[in-house]
């Protein structure tokens, strides 16, 4: 059974093996202040483990995906004396989390209406499928503040390719929901959220006939193909291979075919 834990500052439903993790404070534009970070990191390791849930879409109240870092506080930090080793961490608490959204095992969906703005566009970077409002409003706006895109530049970087993370970074640039699609960032665009739940749906019945364990599996292969040797990643996807043909849901999934019946995953 599947043990969530309670929150203040998203609100989390659970359903026929989905989590949808909302963004809950529009008052802040759903900032990414350190409680609303860490209520989401905790969810997350939550069922990082858990094969019963199957994916999980992060999404916003309020008609806001999220505005990015919480600048409020960043400048009561700096006004109490906010030292560099404190940044230092403070920063990579955030790439942490960053990770644990790109590197989670189940599929991870975003959905963005309104603002994803500085990390809030890290966020849609690091999901595996991003589906967009037409008139969505995306910014990298961390140059134009005197900072550096620091923990998410490698996430859009993978998103975009360099050229074009080099042009987004580096400008400060503004764009709608119709150039993230063209640029990459976004898979869908829809006109209005009736459209994003719509795109959501399918989405979930696609991954609802995959194998929980086959999509963990391929996910984690995607993330060691970036820094293995052609060797190595020959190696690692062999034994991937191994473990999930002899597994039993390997075992169940040929079974099914060969018997032309679905697989208990998907019934």
């Amino acid at each position: 059974m599947t043990t969530l834990p309670k929150n203040e500052r998203i609100d989390l439903e659970l359903d026929a093996g989905w989590l949808a993790i909302w963004f809950n404070t529009p008052e802040n534009r759903n900032a990414l202040s350190d409680e609303l970070a860490a209520e989401l990191r905790a969810a997350l390791e939550a069922v990082r483990d858990d094969r019963n849930v199957r994916g999980v879409t992060l999404r916003g109240r309020g008609g806001v995906f999220c505005a990015g870092g919480d600048l409020k506080s960043f400048q009561a930090a700096l006004t109490g004396g906010l030292t560099r080793d404190a940044a230092s961490t403070m920063n990579k608490a955030g790439g942490e989390l960053f990770r644990l959204v790109n590197e989670l095992p189940q599929v991870v969906v975003v959905l963005v209406e309104g603002a994803a703005i500085a990390g809030g566009l890290g966020l849609a970077c690091c999901a595996d499928i991003v589906a967009a409002t037409r008139d969505a409003k995306f910014a990298l706006t961390e140059t134009r503040l005197g900072i550096a895109p620091a923990q998410i530049a490698p996430h859009v970087i993978r998103r975009v390719g360099e050229t074009a993370a080099r042009r987004l970074m580096l400008t400060g640039a503004r764009f709608d929901g119709a150039e993230a699609a063209r640029l990459g960032v976004a898979d869908h665009v829809a006109d209005d959220a009736n459209g994003l739940d719509a795109i959501e749906a399918d989405i979930r019945k696609a991954v609802m006939q995959c194998a929980p364990g086959a999509n963990a599996a391929t996910k984690q292969l995607v993330i060691d193909a970036k820094h293995l040797s052609p060797d190595q990643l020959i190696d690692r996807a062999a034994g991937i291979f191994a473990d999930c043909i002899t597994s039993d849901e390997g075992r169940e999934g040929i079974a099914s075919f060969v018997e032309k019946r679905k697989p208990k995953w998907a019934e």
